[in-house]
């Protein structure tokens, strides 16, 4: 079972706040994810991509310096550890792996095809060089996000296309092996782009159907907050440019937050960000917990039960857990709200 979305924000936010670092699943989780966004936010800043911010991206990825970098040595998927005999893929030699980056990344650079088909061959190419002893899976993730943020696709990692062919991982393994094959006329590369394509269709409505319930939410939290305030007899709504509008409306961005935090991120004092939390509490709106010795945690539950209800439908094989139960990866349980 995986950690669920609250565990994981607890512990990176008790992170950024007291600066604990604490041996557990949603620690570990939460700390992949950060290095992920940042991974990805470098690769989509860089003017041009050279194989040397990828491998720094897989440094940062690993956190070991000393283990990252292109290898040096045969590595191959599946089959056993001692011998590539029984291998399902055997990438090029090492040899090779230099050429072949710097290839790619002239491909990745340039604008020869739509930002979403050169994102299918960006990830498919570099999962067939698999240039790294490790991290090969979760660079080649990021790849995807950062050819569509540079291409203007998107504006941040919205998109979970990974996590729809992960979900298809049967398909995608195919898609992989059909891009590979070398076979005179072979459709095998067009067989993978309409694979990814369709990945990508389906993570754009899952996204939009998340995008809608947010929005459903917050507007559901704005009718919570204007009753709160009819209760206490004040006539006239929360002002647009309030501390407490601009936590509220942001929410689905920061659904877990400390005083110290928000005043950080809507750049306003300590007091000013506590009473506008203690507001949200008093409307419920958030919920306050104690995360780490002193600091205490406002949650937007709702929020992560959102996260968690998409996350299950994402690992369904027909996306529908009322059809067919999240089995695809470890899920987090349903919430018992």
């Amino acid at each position: 079972m995986a950690p669920g979305p609250d565990k994981v924000a607890i512990a990176e936010l008790t992170a950024k706040d007291t600066g604990a670092r604490v041996a557990s699943v949603p620690q570990l989780v939460a700390n992949n994810v950060s290095v992920l966004q940042q991974m990805s936010g470098q690769l989509h800043e860089a003017d041009e991509m050279t194989v040397e911010d990828i491998v720094a991206a897989q440094a940062l990825l690993l956190g070991d310096l000393d283990n990252s970098g292109l290898r040096e040595k045969q590595n191959w998927i599946g089959g056993s550890s001692y011998s590539p005999l029984e291998a399902e893929f055997v990438p090029p030699p090492p040899e090779r792996v230099t050429e072949l980056m710097d290839d790619l990344v002239d491909y990745l650079n340039g604008a020869t095809h739509g930002a979403v088909i050169q994102a299918a061959m960006v990830h498919a190419q570099f999962e067939t060089i698999h240039p790294f002893a490790d991290g090969n899976g979760r660079v080649g993730r990021a790849l995807i996000h950062a050819v569509l943020q540079r291409r203007g696709l998107v504006d941040s990692p919205v998109l979970p296309i990974s996590m729809i062919l992960g979900t298809w991982s049967d398909r995608y393994v195919h898609g992989l092996t059909r891009f590979r094959d070398t076979t005179p006329d072979s459709t095998g590369v067009l067989e993978w782009i309409d694979i990814f394509v369709q990945a990508t269709a389906e993570a754009a409505d899952h996204a939009q159907r998340m995008a809608g319930e947010l929005e459903s939410l917050r507007q559901e939290w704005r009718e919570r907050v204007a009753d709160h305030r009819r209760q206490q007899g004040k006539t006239r709504g929360l002002r647009t440019d309030s501390m407490g509008w601009k936590i509220l409306e942001n929410l689905p961005d920061h659904p877990l937050l400390t005083g110290p935090v928000a005043a950080e991120v809507f750049g306003t004092s300590r007091t000013s960000a506590g009473k506008a939390l203690e507001s949200l509490v008093e409307a419920g709106v958030l919920r306050k917990k104690s995360i780490d010795r002193g600091v205490t945690g406002y949650l937007a539950d709702e929020v992560f039960d959102l996260i968690t209800i998409a996350e299950r439908r994402l690992a369904s094989t027909r996306f529908d857990t009322a059809v067919a139960p999240p089995t695809a990866r470890a899920v987090p349980e349903l919430p018992d709200r």
